[in-house]
């Protein structure tokens, strides 16, 4: 099995809605998680990352495997 692992950065918006609304950013995909910790290390000296710096996420996933295996509902905000 053959895994990588996906930075994100996910801050809640400012003028949101819902507690879910959030302003999400894939920051890279690396071989090992050791590799992902150091690019958030990295990306805290920048604005924006370094005043949310709770908001990094890092997600492993299996090469060659579908995500999503069901469907989903698409719902509609006030607006």
């Amino acid at each position: 099995m053959r895994t990588v692992f996906l930075l994100w950065h996910s801050r809640p918006l400012e003028d949101a809605v819902d507690e879910n609304d959030t302003d999400d950013k894939l920051i890279g995909v690396y071989s090992s998680a050791t590799a992902a910790v150091a690019a958030r290390q990295r990306k805290l000296q920048f604005e924006g990352f370094r005043e949310y710096p709770d908001c990094f996420i890092v997600d492993e996933y299996e090469v060659d495997k579908d995500r999503w295996d069901e469907g989903f509902t698409s719902v509609k905000t006030a607006g």
